[in-house]
């Protein structure tokens, strides 16, 4: 298979256009082109996961962090990234990555961490905004189902748990053809009045191209009357961080060890315990100081994150436990479900686990 296949794929549960604006997820090095047999999953691109992709005869190593970040002006290998880019180049080993896209979606990052948890009834924790768009359109009345199925089978009309949702106006349409003109209804040169149904539902931008092409081919005018609005709504499947509930609730201390456990963390640094059961947990892999007010809001009784700062852990205030696990330790796991996510699309295609461990922290 090609890497284009690879990399449409994962695009596909994690577009590129969800990332933050600051990141560089994409393909970094390679040709979308090449034919490939194997990939090697890594959490970080190091020189030592280039050669274990060249001992495994893996062709594209797929990363959560961007070996590439803040750019690059030379390559000369004076540091690890000048050298991994160009030990990349020189075994011709394409390196993708799928960062901040994989940490904004339900099914990402986020969602491991809750998954390893146990929580249930997990929502995003700081939705993205200006990601949805209205449609509006005019349908002849006997032509209202056709459409509308097309529509919706191209991905409108979802709104959390709901789908297929939409709005209606019946009322007259007019228009008259020219003489190259060739109307569905009516004649060339004679003003024509038709029930029409005016319909408005809701989608994903991203998906634009593919509703307007639904809704020109189902619909039967010659020229199809549409209007695209974008929206300063919140997109509830898209976003920064997780927020779900415990089952059970668990006394605070025996929640962090059972995190310690679960996360596979040498040190969980956390605020003053509040003396309260532990019931609602927010989380956020990688550095979540940014989410703190968020989690409180969202009635977290522990925010489990990394890369607290001293003077953040006073942020908490006592409204709830801030337990930093480690950077490396709260994404760890995304490295298994990227594995799964390919298995499942490709069967025969081997994904392999790095068995490197790039966690530049040790503790005593």
């Amino acid at each position: 298979m090609k890497i284009k296949d690879i990399t449409d794929f994962l695009e596909s549960i994690a577009p590129l256009q969800y990332q933050e604006s600051y990141d560089n997820s994409g393909l970094i090095v390679g040709d979308k082109n090449s034919t490939i047999k194997k990939a090697l999953v890594t959490l970080d691109v190091t020189e030592a996961v280039i050669e274990e992709a060249v001992a495994e005869k893996c062709q594209l190593v797929i990363a959560h962090h961007p070996i590439v970040f803040g750019g690059l002006k030379k390559l000369n290998g004076k540091n690890y990234v000048e050298r991994t880019v160009i030990k990349a180049i020189k075994n011709n080993i394409a390196i993708y990555a799928i960062h901040t896209n994989f940490d904004n979606v339900m099914d990402g990052v986020n969602a491991k961490i809750c998954e390893r948890l146990g929580l249930v009834d997990c929502e995003i924790l700081l939705p993205k905004k200006q990601l949805l768009k209205k449609l509006y359109t005019f349908i002849p009345t006997p032509h209202y189902d056709r459409v509308t199925k097309a529509v919706f089978d191209a991905g409108a009309g979802y709104i959390g748990n709901y789908s297929e949702t939409s709005f209606n106006v019946t009322g007259t349409g007019t228009f008259k053809g020219n003489k190259a003109a060739n109307p569905t209804i009516g004649q060339r040169g004679v003003l024509e009045t038709v029930e029409e149904i005016k319909f408005e539902t809701i989608f994903p931008g991203i998906i634009e191209s593919k509703v307007v092409e639904a809704l020109i081919d189902a619909h039967p005018y010659e020229e199809v009357a549409y209007d695209i609005v974008a929206l300063d709504n919140y997109y509830s499947k898209v976003g920064s961080g997780m927020v779900g509930n415990l089952q059970v609730p668990l006394e605070e201390l025996t929640f962090l060890k059972a995190t310690k456990k679960q996360l596979q963390t040498g040190c969980i640094r956390y605020t003053p315990l509040r003396q309260k059961p532990v019931k609602r947990v927010a989380v956020c892999g990688g550095s979540g100081r940014f989410l703190l007010n968020n989690a409180i809001a969202a009635g977290a009784d522990v925010f489990i994150t990394a890369d607290f700062k001293y003077h953040d852990f006073f942020d908490a205030e006592g409204k709830i436990v801030v337990a930093d696990v480690g950077h490396f330790e709260s994404e760890q796991f995304t490295k298994h479900l990227l594995i799964e996510r390919i298995s499942e699309k490709f069967p025969t295609f081997a994904a392999l686990m790095s068995k490197i461990n790039t966690n530049p922290i040790n503790y005593l």
